[in-house]
């Protein structure tokens, strides 16, 4: 069994391999904790790594001195003798004593780390929340519930209740009020309503590169401005939406001037063999014009892009690893494809293999 001290090192250890890009599972076997506590400290922020606490500023007591306190004063050490030892005034050791010593008349002994911690929360300065105000959680309540993302619901706000300041939140606001205990009071269950279902953050890639496992790629910085434009049409930008359990996929393809969207059904295969042969079969059906580029992330289930140039002689660019793709018509559309299958891909055994290919083709119009 671990002290408080050794309890804190370790939770704090366990946030910097997490910052650095750890899995749950690794931060907890290189910290030496249950999975089970690592899951426990995740689930208390939400997901949300804490951020580092500032540096005592010396005019308060640190979690040191309380230490030495307690080494001093079961010893029979006066107020005055540890005041000298610790380079504080006798009164500050005196209201430390005071407040959170030993009750007279019972048991027990000044507790550092207790004394530490109550200092601690009552040195915060309360904020109010945002959803402290009625109308405002209402409406971001109600907005959460027909499956719209806090981003869209920070727009909606800024639209509609543009000279109110009391109604407008940013999407960050929203999520730390689904996410982290005690940040807003949205209803706890709000969270199966995002796009993700999920009740915690997913921790963002570590910073370290990792090679490419697709040769020969073109990146997006060598891409022409004329596609950044959006002026000319014939510039795709594509994606993947995998089903339950990663059994089947759907492609998607977004015309980036016009946004139009094509979906390529993929329902038994969605490695890169297959996805060629279904995007050349939906690439096939556009008219020359309209076969100038396709960028993509850096999916490996696009390895076989040089056979799509050589067949349809568009050019491919892929993203950056760490940036994804530079404008967000493939995101918005796995979302909104997700959410319109999600009611079939949640069935036991099913998948987006489960949705019959004219069921595809209504959600591509």
């Amino acid at each position: 069994m671990w002290s408080k001290k050794e309890l804190i090192d370790k939770q704090a250890e366990f946030w910097v391999r997490m910052a650095g890009g750890s899995t749950l599972i690794a931060a907890c076997e290189a910290v030496g904790v249950d999975r089970r506590t690592g899951r426990h400290w995740r689930q208390a922020t939400g997901g949300r790594i804490p951020r580092k606490r500032p540096a005592p500023s010396g005019r308060f007591l640190a979690l040191e001195e309380r230490r030495r306190i307690a080494d001093l004063h079961p010893a029979g050490e006066g107020v005055r003798a540890i005041a000298t030892e610790l380079g504080r005034s006798p009164s500050t050791v005196s209201r430390e004593l005071t407040r959170n010593g030993p009750v007279p008349g019972r048991r027990g002994r000044y507790s550092p780390y207790a004394a530490h911690k109550r200092a601690e929360l009552a040195g915060r300065r309360p904020k109010a929340s945002r959803f402290d105000d009625a109308e405002l959680a209402s409406v971001v309540q109600a907005k959460l519930c027909v499956k719209w993302s806090p981003e869209q619901i920070s727009l909606h706000l800024r639209e509609h209740f543009g000279d109110r300041a009391e109604m407008q939140v940013c999407p960050e606001t929203i999520y730390q009020a689904l996410f982290v205990q005690g940040r807003g009071h949205l209803r706890a269950d709000l969270h199966q309503h995002l796009r993700t279902g999920r009740a915690v953050r997913r921790p963002r890639r570590g910073t370290t590169k990792k090679a490419s496992k697709i040769p020969d790629m073109i990146l997006i910085s060598e891409r022409p401005a004329e596609v950044a434009d959006r002026a000319v049409p014939g510039h795709w930008e594509g994606d993947l939406i995998l089903g339950s359990n990663c059994r089947s996929a759907i492609a998607t393809l977004v015309e980036r001037q016009s946004r139009y969207t094509m979906l390529v059904h993929l329902p038994d295969n969605h490695g890169a063999v297959a996805v060629r042969d279904g995007l050349l079969a939906a690439i096939a059906t556009l008219p020359t014009h309209l076969r100038k580029s396709l960028t993509w992330d850096q999916g490996t289930e696009l390895a076989q892009h040089r056979q799509i140039t050589l067949a349809t002689k568009m050019d491919i660019y892929l993203a950056d690893r760490d940036a994804g793709l530079a404008a967000g018509h493939p995101g918005r559309a796995r979302g909104e494809c997700h959410e319109a299958v999600g009611g079939v891909v949640a069935l036991p055994g099913g998948g987006v293999g489960s949705v019959a290919d004219q069921n595809v083709g209504l959600l591509a119009a």
